[in-house]
């Protein structure tokens, strides 16, 4: 028996995005390995969490092609509406889908609902090593490709190409020698379910306060998902309020746009920063999703932008390995021109959303004279721009160049 597990590709991290990417590459005949340290059930897999996510349209064709969009469109809430606005201001924005002949901007579902549907799908993987729960304890590169330990003890896995897909603080990344750069916002998000007297209908809304952002998003049950972006001082002191307290003050602070807050469920808080890698690739190694880069929630971007990373390196694999059968020769997943053009494929998309979704928090983080007003202006001439509204709309499907084609509707 060999010492090492022999897999073609290895991916550490079993969330969202390793997740998709594994089920994006299953056509392939690949042999994958999926390592993650929680078990897809567990209460406490922090991935599939109640967390909301913004699914973008192209985001959602992705999950059509793969197969498991109908597993969670009972579940997820279509945005109609959207309602931006600065708070204590003037200035605000309005959008509807109808004006752009689309049914929704995108859609809302829990964290829990996608890894549901994506574990699910998975499960008759039968190229698929998973080894869930397991603990990626090393990582070490050679010339043959990478070693993997992990524990609990299984023999060690060796695969020529190893994916992190392990989020902010990745151990493959650092495994790798890969820097990162981290800005932190000094904001941390509070995330809740609300149920209000006036049910979801569609519409959501972006408020921009003096501490960060504050959004209300719609749910398929007709409860609202909220993101309240606090200094931490504050943020502690409301997560230690009780229910109707929080209430109350949540109350004041949003207003009476979707009616009576009437009851909460359990209170999250997540600090927020910025994480950005200063680059994605280095021998034998790629990185997805926030292992990166991590993004502020605001705009909704983060998810969207790491499912791109998955499905074009998902797509670049198999149109090699296409071309490799076509001229009878064999394919090493982890060469240096694989990931050379991977890099280059995500370049102008990542770094568009990682700079729009900066600016963004910072501009109206701006308080300083003058700076309010000229947000306001802004808002209401993009409110007036129909060519402005178009480009938002379109934001969903990459900031620029090539759309995967999975985001297309094409087979890979």
């Amino acid at each position: 028996m060999s010492e090492y597990v022999e897999v073609d590709l290895a991916i550490v991290g079993g969330g969202l995005v390793g997740a998709s990417l594994a089920l994006a590459l299953r056509p392939a005949g690949l042999r994958v390995a999926l390592i993650e340290g929680v078990a897809p059930d567990a209460a406490a897999q922090p991935s599939f969490d109640d967390r909301t996510t913004a699914l973008g349209n192209g985001t959602r064709r992705v999950f059509e092609s793969l197969g498991v969009w109908s597993a969670m469109a009972g579940e997820a809430a279509p945005i109609r509406r959207i309602h931006v606005s600065d708070a204590g201001r003037a200035g605000f924005a309005r959008l509807d889908s109808r004006e752009h002949d689309i049914d929704a901007f995108g859609y809302v579902i829990t964290n829990r609902s996608m890894g549901r549907a994506l574990n699910a799908a998975l499960a008759g993987h039968v190229s698929l090593e998973r080894r869930m729960p397991a603990r990626c304890t090393g990582v070490a590169f050679d010339d043959e490709g990478v070693v993997l330990h992990t524990e609990p003890g299984e023999r060690p896995l060796r695969a020529r190409l190893v994916v992190a897909a392990d989020g902010a603080n990745s151990l493959v990344r650092s495994a790798a020698g890969l820097e990162a750069n981290v800005e932190d916002y000094q904001q941390v998000a509070i995330v809740a379910h609300v149920a209000s007297s006036r049910p979801a209908d569609g519409t959501a809304y972006e408020r921009f306060t003096s501490s960060g952002p504050f959004a209300v998003l719609p749910l398929h049950d007709g409860h609202y998902g909220i993101v309240w972006t606090l200094s931490p001082a504050v943020a502690e002191e409301i997560l230690a309020l009780s229910d109707a307290d929080y209430l109350a003050r949540l109350q004041v602070a949003f207003g009476w746009r979707i009616g009576r807050l009437l009851t909460v469920g359990r209170r999250q808080a997540y600090p927020l920063r910025l994480t950005r890698a200063a680059a994605v690739t280095a021998e034998r190694c790629v990185l997805i999703g926030n292992a990166a880069q991590a993004l502020h929630p605001v705009a909704g971007q983060g998810f969207n932008l790491g499912l791109r990373d998955a499905v074009t390196l998902a797509e670049i694999l198999m149109d090699s390995l296409a071309d490799a059968k076509r001229d009878e020769r064999v394919v090493d997943v982890g060469s240096a021109e694989l990931l050379a053009e991977f890099a280059h494929r995500r370049s102008a998309d990542r770094e568009g959303i990682i700079d729009f979704t900066d600016r963004l928090v910072k501009l109206f983080g701006d308080q300083r004279p003058g700076v309010p007003l000229l947000r306001d202006v802004g808002l209401l001439l993009f409110d007036l721009s129909p060519t402005a509204k178009q480009a938002m709309s379109r934001l969903s499907w990459g900031f620029a160049g090539r759309t995967p084609r999975l985001a297309r509707g094409v087979s890979l």
